[in-house]
């Protein structure tokens, strides 16, 4: 039995706030990993191989599986708003984050960096290396550069959809795909064809380290191919998957089944890379091959899984659970110079790794949802950022116009 579109949005929903979180969680983790070569800024004195999984398994299905959701919910947006509406609100609620939030954000990385390297250096600062000039190829978009590629695809689907809406006016053509769609994805072949986009890039890139997964794309204004293949098709078929019932509805009963597989997958994976991380770069042979479908095929599996748990367990609205959603956006904008602070100041101290590790989550967390609450829920960069303002004014300003539109109606 099919649930209404209404409750499903509220399930999906959480599932986007929870891929936003689970990047806390990701970066708070790096500074703890063991390796032979810098991971990350810091390297803590209590670090251990299972900390290696804190990056490793998020990293398989995170960013793609918010890259689904994102193409949904834009389909939604495009459906709601028209197509000038839709690129109206994107601009306002993605590449305006972007434009206002980056450099503020890059100040303050780049002070940790810095009091990171003193403090490694005993208390000095370090001779500073020559920094290259900024061009499109070495732009530092941070840990934002996923604002940057979803304003790519926004784009791209302004032009495919106005290209298509003129050679298929009717929608028939579409109507027919989506039908094709739904059929496949009642079978298991659907995260089958799905991975093989993201494995063909892995295995024909130059240098591929299949250890770090999807290249994350956080410098140069020109994606790299594997990130712009694996989330641009997941963007695409989150755009298909907008109102396609009967395919959520198989998601929601088989999430299950499509986690087991994810987790074999993932262990499989393990097995052939190992779990510390390497910077031996893929080759042609058999093993390479395998290794990245399996990768590729357990994000999809992932995110098949943790969307249909969502519609599963989280139908029914919740204030709660739309708090959090909400507050994700602005948690992530803002964790990364706090978690890498938060990893320099604890980097020497004598403590446990998973102490420190949860010290880093709880103080990051308390700090952005404080801020939040404080600066932004009821304020106009909530509006902003979520698309409404909370509060108790909001909803009195809300009410108030609704009474005037029924009174309007009454009266006409």
């Amino acid at each position: 039995m099919s649930s209404s579109p209404t409750n499903r949005l509220h399930g999906l929903d959480a599932v986007r706030g929870f891929a936003l979180l689970l990047g806390v969680f990701l970066h708070a983790g790096m500074s703890f990993i063991p390796s032979d070569f810098p991971v990350w800024i810091t390297h803590d004195n209590n670090s251990s191989a299972g900390f290696a999984l804190t990056f490793y398994v998020p990293h398989i299905f995170r960013m793609l599986l918010f890259f689904i959701l994102a193409g949904f919910f834009a389909r939604l947006a495009w459906q709601k708003r028209g197509a000038l509406g839709f690129a109206f609100d994107r601009f306002k609620r993605v590449f305006a984050p972007l434009a206002a939030f980056w450099f503020p954000s890059l100040m303050l990385i780049v002070t940790v960096i810095i009091w990171g390297a003193i403090k490694a250096n005993g208390g000095e600062a370090p001779e500073a290396p020559e920094d290259p000039p900024l061009t499109a190829e070495n732009f530092p978009l941070t840990h934002l550069w996923f604002l940057y590629l979803l304003s790519i695809f926004y784009v791209a689907a302004i032009a495919i959809g106005l290209v298509v809406g003129l050679i298929d006016p009717a929608g028939k053509l579409r109507a027919a795909g989506a039908k094709l769609v739904e059929f496949v994805g009642r079978t298991p072949a659907l995260p089958l064809l799905l991975a093989i986009p993201a494995m063909l890039a892995f295995m024909n890139t130059e240098m591929w380290y299949g250890w770090f997964g999807i290249p994350t794309p956080d410098t140069g204004l020109y994606p790299n191919a594997v990130a712009l293949t694996a989330y641009g098709t997941g963007f695409a078929f989150g755009w298909i998957l907008h109102g396609q019932s009967g395919l959520l509805d198989t998601f929601r009963k088989f999430w299950w089944a499509y986690m087991a597989v994810a987790i074999a997958l993932t262990v499989a994976c393990l097995q052939m890379i190992g779990l510390a991380p390497s910077l031996a770069p893929a080759d042609d042979s058999a093993q390479s091959w395998a290794y990245a479908a399996a990768y590729s095929l357990a994000g999809w599996c992932f995110s098949f899984a943790f969307i249909g748990l969502g519609l599963a367990l989280f139908a029914n609205e919740s204030p709660a659970r739309r708090y959090v959603a909400d507050a994700s956006y602005w948690i992530y904008i803002w964790h990364l110079p706090l978690v890498m602070a938060l990893q320099v100041w604890l980097n020497d101290v004598e403590m446990m790794g998973i102490v420190k590790y949860l010290l880093i989550n709880a103080i990051t967390l308390a700090v952005t949802i404080g801020t939040y609450h404080l600066l932004v829920r009821g304020t106009w960069i909530g509006a902003w950022l979520n698309g409404r303002r909370y509060g108790k004014k909001a909803e009195a300003r809300a009410a108030a116009k609704a009474g005037k539109l029924e009174a309007a109606s009454a009266n006409a």
